[in-house]
């Protein structure tokens, strides 16, 4: 899939395969962008960023990284990684366990003068909030800390783009969130494309300017987290982006002066927004975000609520702090389950419980219709 013309101050790249994995990958990264690879194990996230790193020769594809040609194979040019500009995190730190902190990043730096490359360590430790402990060995320090270390190492490289391969995987979740919220801020002083591997979606969606969702090698779709989220393009997509709700409906007459367009879901015939190119009685697929069903309430009714209204039994609620996932049995339909997610304070107030008939409105804007066959 085409991702947008190639962006000569960042990085881009196309990656062709057939073996040992399949890669049919796409897409780019501005400077100051960081972009989120995803999908499941084995669908070349890590690949490809060993083929930006210089570390895989992929059979067919080009990479330009800075206005630099790092990878063309229609020229038989390939860079070594020596010649590639990059900084690189992996799960691990893999830190020097006899060196000491200051010269572990040191020892990355042994293409300038010592003096400069003590002063940039000493730069860097103060950026990531380690000043003060350039004497410890990695063994005394926290998970999180080396991280941070490592971290520090490869920016002081002043590399052209930042490779991360799931930085933060090994480390418990309070540290994680640290972690995410320093990088998060540290991306406001670096210039330059950042990468991210990551299995973990939530991750994505808080630190990605742009995700890119894989598939055995392949990028299936490439946008801004939100769109991904809500618009996914295909029903492979919202599948391997955890939406739950995805239907099968036909479209029944588009917008006219009769009346606004519409889809039969089953038994029953929803409003939809006019944005679909799928003709009248074409089979589609469609979606909605969990957090965009909207609950009717019981005490306090709103405008909202005319708008295509389904009604079903709670099978199951489930309460995670301070949102609640509730799946609702629509009736007359056999076991076609909606997901909604609510506030737990609001599923408390109109005393939402399994068993319970419950109410709601999918929301014509907030329908998205996708093909009913894969891309």
């Amino acid at each position: 899939m085409t991702t947008g013309c190639q962006d000569k101050s960042g990085l881009s790249l196309r990656l062709h395969q057939q073996h040992p994995i399949p890669l049919r990958a796409e897409f780019s990264c501005h400077r100051g962008e960081l972009v989120a690879l995803v999908g499941p194990s084995g669908s070349g996230k890590t690949t490809i960023l060993r083929a930006i790193a210089g570390l895989h020769s992929p059979h067919s594809g080009q990479i330009v990284c800075a206005g630099e040609v790092w990878l063309d194979t229609s020229s038989n040019l390939c860079r070594s990684p020596q010649q590639r500009r990059l900084g690189m995190v992996f799960q691990e730190p893999a830190l020097f366990p006899h060196m000491c902190v200051l010269a572990n990043i040191i020892a990355a730096l042994d293409h300038m003068p010592k003096e400069i490359a003590r002063a940039r360590a000493r730069d860097w430790l103060e950026r990531v909030n380690l000043g003060g402990l350039e004497n410890r060995r990695p063994a005394t320090l926290s998970g999180g800390q080396q991280q941070r270390v490592a971290l520090a190492r490869a920016l002081a490289r002043e590399p052209e783009v930042l490779l991360l391969d799931e930085p933060f995987s090994a480390v418990d979740r309070v540290t994680r969130r640290k972690l995410q919220s320093e990088l998060a801020a540290l991306r406001q002083h670096i210039d330059i494309p950042v990468v991210l591997v990551t299995h973990d979606l939530e991750e994505a969606t808080l630190l990605a300017d742009k995700i890119c969702v894989l598939h055995h090698g392949e990028t299936l779709d490439y946008g801004l987290p939100d769109r991904i989220m809500t618009q996914p393009v295909s029903p492979l997509v919202a599948r391997l982006v955890d939406l739950p709700n995805i239907f099968d409906g036909v479209i029944e007459c588009h917008a006219s002066e009769a009346g606004p367009a519409r889809m039969r879901w089953n038994n029953i015939s929803l409003e939809i927004a006019d944005n679909t190119s799928a003709k009248i009685g074409e089979n589609v697929s469609w979606t909605i975000p969990p957090s965009f069903v909207v609950l009717h309430r019981r005490r306090k009714p709103s405008k909202g609520e005319r708008e295509n209204p389904v009604s079903g039994r709670v099978s199951e609620v489930l309460t995670f702090n301070e949102i609640s996932r509730i799946t609702l049995l629509i009736e007359g339909m056999d076991d076609c389950a909606l997901v909604i997610s609510l506030d737990t304070h609001a599923a408390r107030r109109n005393d939402i419980k399994a068993g319970e008939t419950i109410t709601v409105s999918l929301l014509a804007q907030d329908i998205h219709i996708m093909a009913a066959k894969e891309l």
